[in-house]
């Protein structure tokens, strides 16, 4: 059975930081694009970040404030978030594919693997 589980996400104040992370089963992890999507309310749901071989790409509104790595021994792959801002704020779902991932969450879903998502939320 295929499983990604995320954990990690909670409530952080602006300008503090958080660890997600995302732990995978029943499939090739090894060689797969993995990616963190985040569904902010209002706003399309997209990629922040993936990793594959070493290879990692970011949101342009995330450089330079996250990173992202990959434990294939664990089987897991983690996103660092820090000097957290408001629009870090909703959730943030793992995505495993075979194949580069798609932007949009949208064009994404019908592809691959997708964990149950796990919340940011900033405190006041």
């Amino acid at each position: 059975e295929v499983q990604l589980v995320e954990s990690g996400g909670g409530s952080v104040q602006a300008g503090g930081s958080l660890r997600l992370s995302c732990t995978a089963s029943g499939f090739t992890f090894d060689d797969s694009y993995i990616g963190w999507y985040r569904q902010a309310p209002g706003n399309e749901c997209d990629l922040v970040s993936s990793i594959n071989d070493g290879f990692t790409t970011y949101a342009d509104s995330v450089k330079g404030r996250v990173t992202i790595s990959k434990d294939n021994a664990k089987n897991a792959v983690y996103l660092q978030m820090n000097n957290v801002k408001p629009d870090d704020t909703g959730v943030y779902y793992c995505a495993a594919a075979p194949t580069p991932l798609h932007h949009y969450c949208n064009h994404q879903r019908d592809f691959g693997y997708w964990g149950q998502g796990t919340q940011v939320t900033l405190s006041s």
